[in-house]
C-alpha cells in the first residue's frame, strides 16, 4: 500500500502559487577543515544522511481522477547531482552578495516531477569560508518521516564520511500503475470513511475540503485574534499583493546582549517576567518605529504591528537542538512606544497573558493550521495563502531556539544559521530568528517591490537592540 498525503500535506501542493513557493529554507554558513570540503564531499555527506530516510528519495504521485490525496513512490531516476547544486559567489564574496544570491533562489518553486528537496553548495565566501543554502517543501515536511534537509545536514560531532560510507545500497521499489493508485484511493476511503470529504475532484471544489480541514484551527486563530484586538491587523506598508521576486538580508546578532538586557531588568520589579524571547520581539519593534518613521509613515502613541508569533518554551540555555512544546500568540507590537524598555514591558504582559490564559494556539492546532512540524519549527505560515492572513496579522516572526554549541557538516563547523521563512499572500515580509552557538540570527525575507528599503529595516534592528541594551 502507497504512503498517501494527509489532506494537510496536499494541501500544501494545492494552494501553491508562482507569488507563494511553499518551501522553507535556510542559509548555513561554515568554517571549512584543514583539509577542504568540497562538492563531492557533500555528496557524501548527504547520501550518508538520508540513508535511513526514504523519503528524500521520493516523489508525489497524484492518483488518477483524483478520487483521492496523492502518494509518495519512489523516484527511479532519482539523481542526486540535480538535487544537490554548486555556486560561486564573484570576488570578494560578501554577505551581500549572498543575500542576493539567495534571494535569487529562494522564490523558484520544487520541482513536483522530482523529491521535493534541494541544497546549494555556495563556495567563495570571504575568509575561506562556504554556504549551503537549503529548500525543503511543507509536503514533505511532517517530523516523522522526513525532517527539513538542513537538519539532516548536521550533526553534534565533526565526521569524516568515505566513499565506502556513503550509504546503504537502496532499490527503489516499482511505483503502482494508475488503476492500482485508484484501487488503493477506493480502500482507504472504506477503510477511513472520515477521509471521505477530503478527497478532491479539482477546480474549487479542491480549496473548498482543504478550507474544511483547517477549519477547527483556523476558528482557534480567529479567537485568539478576536481577544488581542477588537479590529483587524492595521494597514501598514508591510501588507500588499506580491510578487515573485525578493530581497533578503541576514543579521547576527550576539546572544549575550539579549541576556544583559534580560539581567538588567533583574533588578526591577518585572524581571521574572521577560523572557529572551519577549526581548527579540521587543528589538524588533524598535527596528519596526525607525522604519517607519524613517519612511515618513504616520506613528502615533497606540500604533501597532501585529505580528504572529509562534513560540516555543525553552530557556536561555536549551541543551537539545529543537523545542517541541510550542504555542503562536498574535501580539501587538507597541511601535508607537517611543520608551524602548516600556515597549519591552508590554510585549511581556501580552505575551504573559496569552500563555497563563489559555489564549494562545497550541502546537496540534497549529499544524492543522500551517504544517508545522516541531523538529523544523520555521516551517510555519504561508498555508493560509489567502486574504484572511493579512486580517489577521501583518508579519510572521519565528523565533526558534538552536543548541549552544557547535554543529558540523562533515568535519566543517557551522558558523551561522539564517531562516529563510516565505511569505504568504498579502504579507511583504516574514522574519525568522535561531539562536545558536552564543549567536542570535535574523533572516528577513521580503517582496522585492512592496520592501526595497528591507536593508534600512535590518538596521533598525540592530540599533533597536543597542538602545534595549542602553536602558534607555
Amino acid at each position: 500500500m502507497s504512503d498517501r498525503l494527509t489532506s494537510l500535506d496536499a494541501s500544501f501542493l494545492y494552494l501553491e502559487e508562482s507569488t507563494t513557493a511553499m518551501h522553507v529554507g535556510s542559509v548555513m554558513v561554515f568554517q571549512p577543515p584543514e583539509a577542504g570540503f568540497d562538492y563531492d564531499h557533500l555528496v557524501r555527506i548527504i547520501g550518508h544522511r538520508i540513508g535511513s530516510i526514504p523519503r528524500f528519495r521520493q516523489k508525489v504521485r497524484d492518483v488518477p481522477g483524483r478520487v483521492g490525496n496523492p502518494v509518495w513512490v519512489d523516484d527511479e531516476n532519482f539523481d542526486m547531482s540535480y538535487h544537490v547544486r554548486r555556486a560561486g559567489l564573484p570576488r570578494p564574496g560578501t554577505q551581500r552578495q549572498l543575500e542576493e544570491f539567495v534571494a535569487r533562489v529562494q522564490p523558484r518553486r520544487l520541482d513536483r516531477t522530482r523529491p521535493l528537496w534541494e541544497i546549494y553548495l555556495v563556495e567563495g565566501l570571504q575568509g575561506g569560508r562556504f554556504a549551503l543554502v537549503t529548500k525543503t517543501h511543507y509536503a514533505l515536511i511532517d517530523g516523522v518521516n522526513a525532517l527539513d534537509i538542513a537538519h539532516v545536514l548536521v550533526d553534534s560531532e565533526p565526521s569524516d564520511v568515505s566513499v565506502d560510507e556513503e550509504s546503504s545500497t537502496w532499490v527503489p521499489r516499482h511505483p503502482p500503475n494508475g488503476a492500482e493508485l485508484v484501487v488503493e484511493a477506493l480502500v482507504d476511503a472504506v477503510r477511513r470513511p472520515a477521509q471521505a470529504i477530503d478527497l478532491v475532484r479539482g477546480g474549487v471544489n479542491e480549496v473548498v475540503n482543504l478550507g474544511m480541514v483547517a477549519a477547527e484551527s483556523l476558528g482557534s486563530l480567529l479567537s485568539t485574534a478576536a481577544r488581542t484586538a477588537a479590529r483587524p491587523a492595521p494597514d501598514l506598508p508591510l501588507n500588499a499583493q506580491i510578487g515573485t521576486t525578493r530581497r533578503c538580508v541576514m543579521i547576527a546578532t550576539d546572544l549575550e546582549d539579549y541576556r544583559a538586557v534580560r539581567s538588567r531588568l533583574a533588578q526591577g520589579a518585572y524581571a521574572e517576567d521577560v523572557s529572551i524571547n519577549d526581548v527579540v520581539l521587543a528589538t524588533i519593534a524598535g527596528g519596526f518605529r525607525t522604519w517607519l518613521l524613517g519612511r515618513g509613515e504616520p506613528v502615533h502613541s497606540g500604533q501597532i504591528v501585529r505580528a504572529m508569533v509562534p513560540v516555543s518554551v525553552y530557556g536561555d540555555d536549551p541543551s537539545g537542538m529543537y523545542a517541541n512544546d510550542v504555542m503562536a500568540c498574535v501580539v501587538n507590537l507597541p511601535v508607537g512606544e517611543p520608551g524602548a524598555s516600556m515597549r519591552l514591558h508590554q510585549i511581556a504582559f501580552g505575551m504573559r497573558q496569552q500563555m497563563e490564559g489559555g489564549h494562545a494556539v497550541g502546537a496540534t492546532s497549529l499544524a492543522n493550521l500551517a504544517g508545522f512540524a516541531s523538529p523544523t519549527l520555521h516551517a510555519l505560515g504561508a498555508r493560509l495563502g489567502s486574504a484572511m492572513s493579512r486580517r489577521l496579522y501583518n508579519v510572521m516572526i519565528t523565533n526558534v531556539p538552536g543548541p549552544q554549541s557547535p554543529l558540523y557538516a562533515g568535519e566543517a563547523q557551522m558558523l551561522s544559521t539564517y531562516p529563510v521563512t516565505p511569505l504568504a499572500k498579502g504579507q511583504g515580509l516574514s522574519i525568522g530568528v535561531t539562536s545558536y552557538h552564543g549567536g542570535v540570527y535574523y533572516g528577513l525575507n521580503a517582496d522585492r517591490d512592496t520592501m526595497p528599503d528591507v536593508d534600512v529595516l535590518a538596521q533598525s534592528i540592530v540599533e533597536s537592540l543597542r538602545e534595549l541594551k542602553s536602558g534607555r
